[in-house]
């Protein structure tokens, strides 16, 4: 049984994906799919996401150039959520130009965040169309 066949879609035909870095380890990011871009994914070996914003697939740096390359796909136990395992040559993931999207760190009592990834590329200068 082919993968599109066994993942558990939400109700908007979508699964959740985490998307790792193949050497570090570090989460990068967590985006949405539905069942053409996980087959467009699974083709080309490049992160396709669906945009719910949008109403379209998209191509993880079709903009920015910051394209992730699939070293791994992992479906969990309950076949409702993807890992995705990528190397991005130049480390960045994030539309604000940081290696990673998560980088508020909520402090202990949680009132406020802390900035913890300092920004690699000026997103004026990644998007500069």
């Amino acid at each position: 049984m082919k993968i599109i066949e066994l993942i558990k879609w939400n109700e908007q035909g979508l699964v959740p994906v985490i998307i790792q870095d193949t050497f570090t380890n570090k989460i990068l990011m967590m985006a949405w799919m539905n069942s053409d871009a996980l087959a467009k994914t699974i083709k080309t070996k490049q992160c396709y996401f669906f945009s719910r914003s949008r109403n379209k697939l998209w191509l993880k740096g079709e903009d920015s150039g910051h394209i992730h390359f699939v070293e791994s796909i992992l479906a969990d136990c309950d076949f409702d959520t993807l890992l995705i395992k990528v190397n991005v040559d130049n480390k960045i993931s994030c539309h604000t130009g940081r290696n990673s999207c998560f980088f508020n760190q909520v402090t202990n009592n949680g009132d406020t965040i802390n900035i913890v990834e300092d920004i690699l590329k000026d997103p004026k200068e990644i998007y500069k169309k």
